[in-house]
Parts: structure tokens; sequence; C-alpha cells
């Protein structure tokens, strides 16, 4: 499944849900690399 986070204040990183973290954040995978940060919801999309 894709997921969104935001790592920093005006980065998001777009790739496959590897897991969760136990403070919220996800982690994603891009190609090689692991991405952690935020998950984006709706209510910051709008």
């Amino acid at each position: 499944m894709l997921r969104t986070i935001m790592i920093g204040n005006y980065s998001m990183v777009q790739g496959r849900y590897v897991k969760t973290l136990s403070d919220g954040r996800i982690v994603v995978r891009v190609g090689h690399r692991l991405h952690i940060g935020w998950p984006v919801t709706g209510d910051m999309a709008a």
C-alpha cells in the first residue's frame, strides 16, 4: 500500500508502507531507501 509522510515542514515522501513506529511515525520504502516521518492525513492535504 502506498503512503505519504511528512519529513520536515515542507517535504513529503510517498512510498510503500513498511511499518508503524511506537511514537506514531511510519516507515515507507522508496526503492532501496527507507524514510521515516509523520503520516499525511486527509486534513493535511486539504
